[in-house]
Order: structure tokens, then C-alpha cells, then sequence
């Protein structure tokens, strides 16, 4: 089982942006309720792409630097990067087979 990494603003730029594959950065706090509902998706899509794919999570109260850099104004949200740069963004709580059919076009 592939379980998301857990990513800071120290280790963003290792992890997400110097990554090799794409990355799609889950951004969420422990008060949110949709990013709470939003999680076990995240855990399912980690797996489904474990190969093709680098999850991430990013709490924004922990980590307000990432956060403030791609402009999180709500959350959920989930960034995806590719060759460091933003390719895509969706905001808030999607069903899980949309966010896998945004992540495929990156891959």
C-alpha cells in the first residue's frame, strides 16, 4: 500500500518540486470537514497510482509557506505539479474518479 507523503514547507521544494513524476499535493487542515471526508480518496488514489503518481499531503496550519506560495485560498485543495511547475488545481471535495481522470492526463 502506497500512503501519501506527508510533505512541509522545509521539504516541498525535494519532494514536489525536484520530483521526477507528477506530484498532486493535497492541501487540508485537521479542522476541515471535506478535507477530512477527502482523505480515505486521497489514500485510495495514492494506491490506485502508486507508480505514475506522487501523493502528497500538506497541512496548511503546520505549513503556511506552501500554502501562501500557490495562493490556498480554500481547502480542500489539490495542486498537481509536473517538472516543478502547476499544471492543474482542483478545489474542493471530488468524487474520486474525477480527481484520477485529472491526474491520467499528466502522466
Amino acid at each position: 500500500m502506497a500512503h501519501p507523503i506527508v510533505v512541509s514547507d522545509s521539504n516541498f521544494s525535494q519532494e514536489v518540486l525536484n520530483s521526477s513524476i507528477p506530484v498532486a499535493v493535497d492541501f487540508w487542515a485537521e479542522w476541515c470537514g471535506p478535507c477530512r471526508m477527502l482523505s480515505p480518496i486521497v489514500e485510495q488514489v495514492s494506491d490506485e497510482l502508486a507508480n505514475s503518481v506522487k501523493i502528497c499531503k500538506l497541512n496548511v496550519d503546520e505549513n503556511p509557506v506552501a500554502a501562501a506560495d500557490y495562493n490556498v485560498m480554500s481547502i480542500p485543495t489539490i495542486i498537481i505539479f509536473k517538472d516543478g511547475r502547476v499544471v492543474d488545481e482542483l478545489v474542493g471535495l471530488m468524487p474520486k474518479q474525477q480527481i484520477v481522470e485529472r491526474l491520467k492526463r499528466f502522466v
